[in-house]
């Protein structure tokens, strides 16, 4: 078992820490607000740290999940940040969406100290790490993630090295690309069937064991016919990493055409109160009766 800090608690790194916890790992936690930090210790034993750097004094994996690029390089080399305490050897392992230029600028800090770095992104929402399933897009050294492999199995499903620090972070680009053109093609259906004066839940059943069956639709169809938006990812987070995916098609060329139609989309829906809706509140935007209301 593994000596462990892990840092920040959202919805997120909440139960993924926990998981950690119940195989038996010594987890130190670390939340910007302290009164997370006391619940999760409540709840999973543990210790908590009122610093980054205090969090993560002898420890072997510092996991990391918190909001934006800033939010990560202040928890990792900041005033109080964890890089400059770690001992030599240890591995630091970053789970929030962010940028790939991130990625690779503290795998150079990590290196320079003598540790280890791993972009770790993951898919899966607040329901996969709540039942520790998460899918775990990896980059780094390939003797740095064998370390770190069997550590985050606690909460993982499918997790794979992908190529050098950065290439977790395109994946998972790569994957918030396809989920926005999903999203609102599974939105764009459901309103034009409910306009057609079908029954969308048997629609949604039948064309479900076809061509057109999806993760988004076997899992929210039905909730977004319902007009229910409270199950994890939202809005304002998906909006941060489009952001992300066409600042990083920027440099490398890529067209992201309907990427960039569907994170304006979420901007609207962002302005009608919906920051905090999970993503598959897009269809709300094209609901003539939610938008009287």
């Amino acid at each position: 078992m593994a000596k462990a800090a892990f840092l920040g608690l959202g919805v997120m790194g909440f139960p993924m820490a926990g998981h950690l916890a119940a195989r038996g790992h010594d987890v130190t936690v670390y939340n910007r607000t302290a009164a997370k930090a006391a619940q999760w210790t409540a709840r999973h034993g543990g210790k908590t740290a009122a610093t980054p750097a205090e969090a993560v004094s002898g420890a072997q994996f510092v996991f990391a999940c918190v909001g934006d690029d800033p939010d990560v390089r202040e928890v990792a080399l900041g005033p109080q940040g964890a890089m400059p305490a770690m001992e030599a050897g240890a591995i630091f392992v970053d789970h929030t969406t962010a940028s790939a230029g991130l990625a690779r600028e503290l795998a150079t800090a990590a290196a320079a100290r003598g540790l280890g770095f791993i972009d770790a992104p993951v898919s899966g929402g607040q329901a996969g790490a709540e039942n520790g399933v998460l899918t775990v897009m990896c980059g780094g050294d390939p003797s740095h993630y064998a370390q770190v492999e069997p550590v985050l199995a606690a909460y993982a499903r499918m997790q794979r090295l992908l190529g050098p620090a950065g290439s977790g972070q395109l994946a998972k680009m790569v994957n918030q690309i396809c989920i926005a053109g999903l999203v609102q093609g599974l939105s764009e259906g459901i309103d034009f069937g409910l306009r057609s004066g079908l029954d969308m839940n048997a629609v949604l059943e039948v064309i479900a064991k076809g061509a057109a069956q999806s993760w988004q639709m076997e899992n929210r169809g039905r909730t977004m016919v319902q007009g229910q938006f409270e199950f994890g990812f939202a809005v304002d987070w998906m909006r941060k990493d489009l952001r992300i995916c066409l600042e990083e098609a920027a440099s490398n060329g890529a067209a992201l055409d309907v990427t960039r139609a569907v994170r304006g989309f979420y901007g609207e829906v962002s302005a009608m109160g919906g920051g905090r809706w999970d993503t598959s509140s897009l269809v709300q935007r094209l609901r003539p009766t939610d938008k009287e209301d």
